[in-house]
């Protein structure tokens, strides 16, 4: 059953056969949607293009979401070759790695205000440029962690962005559900992705995850994009300005504690 088919869905975050937002588009491209990708900058181009080649995909086009002038030229391409879209897809999130290498009573001021540009608002800017694209309704989705809610390690300043995203999910879903437009963040567990790598001390956190969540199961960019096809389908069609968590339970728990002996499984 083809879920998405029909729909065209622009995927901003690619980076490389790793990246979380590549999982949301095999799962898309295996739904039947219709795939364009943007990348963040251009030494991107030679890994994003054979994968949106393998996909069948022609719209490839860079554009800094920190800058209102290159999202605008981007639409506008959009506009052009796509005609209207079903779905966005924003998988963007950035912080100096010295700001999160260090407490975040620390965080430079610059810092901050990169982070929460380019992690933060650059989401909204994305959805305002694509709202004129998508005069059928359709389906809007962000990438967010559960650092935003719980002070994670060596998180910092992100966890502050991601807080401020999940907000924005929630003011922009209120806005433009009557259009027709739903909003939703998906909440994954640790992934291993370029931007992870960024995190001091992801590796342990990445081993213990297993040890600790219900499911004892580790979180794939497969499993994040079922749940990104659920959100952008019909099948959703009344879910909105949710954060959906997609992290083996993590999230349920008051006690992080590895268990000295594991239970059998059923």
């Amino acid at each position: 059953m083809n879920l998405l088919e029909g729909k065209t869905a622009l995927i901003f975050g690619v980076a490389n056969n790793h990246s979380i937002a590549w999982g949301i588009a095999q799962a898309f491209h295996a739904h039947g949607a219709r795939l364009a990708f943007s990348y963040a900058v251009p030494a991107l181009e030679r890994r994003v293009r054979p994968l949106a080649d393998s996909v069948g995909t022609t719209f490839v086009e860079p554009c800094d979401v920190g800058q209102d002038v290159e999202i605008e030229a981007l639409f506008q391409k959009a506009a052009s070759s796509l005609g209207t879209l079903d779905i966005l897809v924003h998988a963007v999130a950035y912080a100096g790695r010295d700001e999160l290498s260090r407490p975040y009573l620390e965080t430079s001021r610059a810092g901050f205000l990169t982070a929460m540009d380019i992690s933060a608002y650059s989401f909204t800017a994305l959805a305002r440029a694509a709202r004129p694209l998508m005069p059928n309704g359709g389906s809007m989705l962000t990438l967010t962690y559960y650092g935003s809610q719980k002070v994670m390690p060596n998180y910092n300043v992100m966890g502050v962005a991601k807080a401020a995203l999940e907000a924005s999910v929630r003011y922009l879903a209120s806005e433009l559900g009557p259009q027709g437009i739903r909003v939703n963040a998906i909440s994954a567990g640790p992934v291993r992705t370029l931007s992870a790598a960024a995190v001091t001390g992801f590796k342990r956190l990445y081993r213990a995850f297993t040890e600790i969540a219900p499911l004892r199961r580790p979180i794939t960019i497969e499993d994040v994009g079922g749940t990104a096809v659920w959100l952008a389908s019909d099948l959703s069609r009344t879910v909105t300005g949710q954060v959906v968590y997609v992290d083996s339970g993590y999230n349920i728990l008051g006690l992080t504690v590895p268990p000295e002996v594991d239970e059998p499984r059923g």
